[in-house]
């Protein structure tokens, strides 16, 4: 189904208390609140509806004349989806309505990207979708920080992981400074589409094992036998805003644009 026609909703959850950036959906890049960027964004992609899930009333007078839906939600959930999920509620999405969820600190992500993880959604039955690039530097594959993925023939998901995955037995055995080539390495992409019925059933899952070892949220979809498609992302995602660092450094990249 081509993107052209498909409707799909974007969901941007934006929490004002942050303790690696207090404040941060309202931290300003190039006088701009980081959260208003994000719904640009959003916008860009050509969603059907952008909605921006919030928990304080700055935040609202901030995203006030932006051409975006705002839903007040609870100050005590647990994580985005949650928020999510109460938004669906408020708007009483149709269970088989595509909702992405853009993370309320990507000021950057390409429109193109918010497209491609709806379209992977709608051209798949699973019941959730994200996206992936390929490593090509080994430091990234051995970095907890990075989320590494492997997926299966048809495209979903067999497993998310801090550690270096998949290891190449017979190459890491002679070095660790370069990636064999025929090895499919994948950084996993933080922007989710969830179809909303499975939205708001996910939130009602329990915790898993592996979801809590790794902290990784997306593993307890895999743990309770969900699949979750994966696609390439056909534009690089900038990095996201979670420390006063990166945010100099978004300043700094903005510029050069």
């Amino acid at each position: 189904m081509s993107t052209d026609t498909l409707p799909f909703i974007v969901a941007i959850p934006a929490r004002y208390g942050s303790t690696r950036l207090p404040a941060k959906p309202l931290r300003e890049i190039a006088g701009v609140p980081m959260v208003v960027r994000v719904a640009q964004r959003a916008l860009l992609a050509g969603a059907t509806q952008v909605v921006v899930a919030v928990d304080d009333p700055r935040i609202v007078e901030a995203l006030a004349g932006r051409g975006v839906d705002i839903c007040m939600t609870r100050s005590d959930h647990a994580s985005g989806s949650d928020r999510l999920a109460e938004c669906a509620d408020h708007y009483g999405w149709a269970d088989d309505a595509i909702v992405v969820n853009l993370q309320g600190d990507e000021p950057f992500a390409p429109a193109a990207g918010i497209r491609e993880v709806a379209r992977a959604l709608a051209d798949d039955d699973a019941p959730m979708a994200t996206l992936a690039t390929p490593i090509t530097e080994a430091h990234e594959v051995f970095d907890p920080n990075v989320v590494k993925l492997v997926r299966s023939a048809n495209g979903r998901a067999l497993y998310f992981s801090r550690a270096p995955l998949p290891w190449a037995r017979d190459a890491f055995a002679v070095h660790r400074h370069a990636l064999p080539a025929d090895v499919p390495f994948l950084r996993h992409i933080g922007i989710y589409a969830y179809r909303a019925g499975f939205l708001k059933r996910y939130t009602q899952l329990a915790r898993t094992p592996l979801e809590q070892a790794e902290s990784l949220e997306q593993l307890r979809v895999l743990e309770h036998g969900y699949p979750i498609a994966v696609r390439l992302t056909p534009e690089p995602f900038p990095p996201g805003i979670d420390t006063q660092a990166d945010l100099e450094r978004a300043e700094q990249w903005l510029a050069q644009q």
